[in-house]
């Protein structure tokens, strides 16, 4: 059994409003009975989340980060491998054309090295 206690959102966002009113946190904390930390952290979830603080039962805001996160993810690895793709594609076309062309690779050298003068 829990013994944690759950607030409504209107409740929050009250001693949000109160506490940005110039109310002591202390002062609020004792009047709603709960950890003045709580307080704090409903008052950075508010300044972060604005009008989606509090939205619900759980960690819905953290659960839709956590998505975000892996749909970036998605999109980067999709980008990744049609990469990769275009690469294998560019590599067999190589092979081919060599395939093709008698399987003879190029021998010619550059004409600096090697060469020699006055012979």
């Amino acid at each position: 059994m829990s013994s944690q206690r759950r607030f409504s959102r209107e409740v929050k966002l009250g001693a949000v409003r109160r506490i940005q009113a110039g109310e002591s946190v202390a002062r609020l904390a004792r009047a709603l009975e709960v950890n003045p930390g709580d307080l704090h952290r409903w008052c950075r979830e508010s300044e972060k989340y604005g009008a989606r603080a509090f939205a619900g039962k759980g960690r819905k805001l953290a659960e839709a980060d956590r998505v975000a996160e892996l749909e970036r993810k998605i999109g980067q690895q999709t980008l990744e491998i049609d990469f990769l793709k275009r690469a294998l594609q560019h590599v067999e076309e190589q092979r081919q054309l060599r395939a093709l062309g008698g399987g003879a690779r190029s021998m010619s050298r550059s004409g600096k090295k090697g060469r020699r003068r006055g012979a």
